[in-house]
C-alpha cells in the first residue's frame, strides 16, 4: 500500500510531462559528486554509472543551473524513521527537460536503501526534473516488489554526506491545509530552498 501511495503522492509533480522523452544524454561513464547547498545545510550526492541516463538526467539539470533556486518541498513520513524527501523542479516550464527513459532497480541492481537518490515520475518514462532521498530502507519502491511486473522507480545514486540534514527536512514543519487528497500535510512549510547544485571533484 506504502508503494502504491508513493506513486500517486510523491510524483505528482510529473503529470503534465512532456509526450516525447529526450534523446539520450551522455551517459557518465564513472560516478560524479555533486553538492546540494540548502537552506537546511549541504547534502552531498554521488551518481552512480550503472543508473547512466538517469545519472546525465540530473546531472544535465545541474550543469544547466535548473536547480538553483527550486525547494525540497515534499516530505512523506513513513514511520519507524522511514521516509521521503523530494525536491526539483516542480514541473515549472522553465525549468524541466523532455523525459527520459525509465532504468529499472532490476536493470541497475540497485536499491532504494538508506540515502539512496530516485527519480518521481509517474507513468515509468515520464521522470524529469524531480527527486526523492529515501530514509531507511524502502524495498516496496524497487522494481517488482510490489506486484509482479511492477516497474519501481530509478535509482540513481546516492547521499554521501548530509543524511543529518535530510532527516531534518524529513521531519520540518508541513501545512496541515496545503496539498489535494492524499497529499494533505506532506507539503513542507517553508519550503526547503535549495540555493545551488554544483559538481564537485571525487577523492
Amino acid at each position: 500500500m506504502i508503494r502504491r501511495s508513493l506513486l500517486a503522492l510523491c510524483l505528482a509533480a510529473a503529470l503534465s510531462a512532456p509526450a516525447f522523452a529526450q534523446d539520450a544524454p551522455p551517459a557518465p561513464a564513472v560516478a560524479v559528486r555533486v553538492i546540494l547547498d540548502t537552506s537546511a545545510g549541504t547534502i552531498l550526492v554521488e551518481t552512480d554509472p550503472r543508473a547512466p541516463i538517469t545519472a546525465a538526467n540530473f546531472l544535465r539539470y545541474v550543469d544547466e543551473g535548473r536547480f538553483d533556486g527550486t525547494d525540497f518541498y515534499r516530505s512523506m513520513e513513513l514511520g519507524a524513521g522511514t521516509g521521503v524527501v523530494q525536491g526539483g523542479t516542480a514541473n515549472a516550464p522553465d525549468r524541466i527537460l523532455p523525459p527520459i527513459v525509465h532504468e529499472p532497480t532490476s536493470q541497475t541492481g540497485l536499491r532504494h536503501v538508506d540515502g539512496a537518490l530516485s527519480m518521481a515520475r509517474f507513468d515509468p518514462g515520464t521522470a524529469d526534473g524531480d527527486f526523492f532521498i529515501i530514509v531507511g530502507n524502502l524495498p516496496g519502491f524497487d522494481a517488482g516488489r510490489a506486484a509482479p511486473g511492477d516497474p519501481g522507480f530509478a535509482v540513481f545514486g546516492r547521499v554521501i554526506e548530509g543524511m543529518d540534514v535530510v532527516r531534518a527536512i524529513l521531519a520540518a514543519p508541513k501545512s496541515p491545509t496545503e496539498g489535494e487528497g492524499f497529499m494533505r500535510g506532506q507539503m513542507l512549510d517553508p519550503r526547503v530552498r535549495i540555493v545551488s547544485a554544483r559538481r564537485v571533484p571525487v577523492p
